[in-house]
């Protein structure tokens, strides 16, 4: 089977109330990453897993509406931080970067995918439609800011086929097998945005889908804040469920990420907001 290489990596940060994001925290301002991931990929080279913030981010927080994204979730980002920045240290120039896999549409998530114009945009088909239309207040309200979006970005999209799960998958019974080579599948994982996803990625090549999680990687992008409270089942603070899309999909969806990593208990876990896990055995 392919196998992938994950690189955790990350563009910029923002600050939040610890509380807020895992009960019991104590109730003062944290720094959490935006993560995104490259995923090395041996025929389709350099794949993205989101792209965390970007400069337009910044821009748009300057002017209204976005003054009130930066109010109620600070950023900050330099230049050395951006997606771009980092890849380039990897000797990967935007125009390598021909597949970019979205989670789901939150500008810490979208940030910077106008630096990326040769890339394929793979995500739900439900992610986008129920954001498109919605500008300024309501905009920001959902953490989506439109303006993030390429102009041909539903020209570059690509819906992900879902289908019936393989054997290793349960309890998701449809999955998408993003490259059809059963290296990166991804979950829906809807709630805490519309469509979000999270992807399994085999990072070593006789890595089993059914077998204890060796040699695979959850990229769980917002099912939570951090890799203990997904592999623990914590809940944020009622105040920040507010801001959920669907907080009935959003706790079926960690209840079926948490079974599914309780059936492996060997896999890595990378979420967006938390320093990534080491791979077991490293």
């Amino acid at each position: 089977m392919t196998a992938v290489r994950v690189v955790p990596l990350s563009a910029g940060e923002c600050l939040n109330i610890a509380a807020l994001t895992e009960r019991g925290a104590a109730w003062r301002l944290q720094a959490y990453p935006a993560g995104f991931a490259l995923l090395e990929h041996p025929t389709r080279g350099a794949v993205l897993f989101d792209t965390g913030y970007g400069p337009g981010v910044r821009t748009l927080m300057r002017r209204w509406p976005g003054v009130l994204y930066g109010l109620i979730t600070p950023v900050r980002l330099e230049a050395h931080q951006t997606a771009l920045a980092r890849l380039a240290r990897l000797g990967i120039v935007a125009g390598d970067v021909h597949h970019l896999i979205v989670s789901h549409l939150h500008a810490d998530h979208v940030g910077a995918l106008r630096d990326f114009p040769a890339a394929t945009l793979h995500l739900d088909a439900g992610a986008y439609p129920p954001l498109r239309g919605l500008k300024g207040l309501r905009a920001v309200r959902r953490a989506f800011l439109p303006e993030l979006l390429p102009p041909d970005f539903e020209a570059r999209t690509r819906e992900l086929a879902y289908r019936a799960a393989p054997p290793g998958c349960a309890p998701f019974g449809r999955v998408a097998d993003v490259f059809g080579d059963g290296s990166v599948y991804a979950l829906p994982v809807p709630g805490h945005a519309p469509g979000m996803i999270a992807l399994i990625v085999r990072t070593h090549e006789h890595a089993a889908l059914d077998g204890d999680g060796a040699g695979l990687t959850l990229l769980a992008s917002d099912a939570a804040w951090s890799v203990r409270a997904l592999r623990a089942d914590g809940e944020v603070h009622p105040l920040a469920r507010v801001a959920f899309w669907n907080t009935g999909q959003e706790r079926h969806s960690r209840e079926a990420l948490k079974t599914w990593l309780a059936a492996h208990p060997a896999a890595r876990v990378i979420v967006s907001h938390d320093a990534p896990e080491a791979e077991h055995g490293d």
